[in-house]
């Protein structure tokens, strides 16, 4: 497992505040794949929600993600 890193280590990566490559399923279980975006900064509340926003840095997009459906960063898979 060389290549794959625990969900623990995956959440510091995401919130170290360096852009990042992730792909998540969506609830419709379609794969979706982010590219240079960073993690925002949550707010109490939703630090249990379980959600984080995420900006695409090339278009300024945001998109709201499941941590638990992220199983990929930048070429890890991510085990829980």
């Amino acid at each position: 497992m060389a290549n794959a890193i625990h969900h623990t280590t995956a959440l510091t990566m995401l919130h170290s505040g360096d852009p990042v490559d992730l792909s998540f399923w969506k609830r419709n279980g379609e794969i979706v794949h982010l590219h240079n975006c960073i993690a925002l900064p949550n707010k109490a509340a939703a630090r249990y929600s379980g959600t984080q926003n995420f900006k695409v840095l090339a278009s300024g997009q945001i998109r709201k993600i499941r941590l638990v459906c992220i199983f990929r960063i930048n070429g890890l898979e991510v085990f829980l």
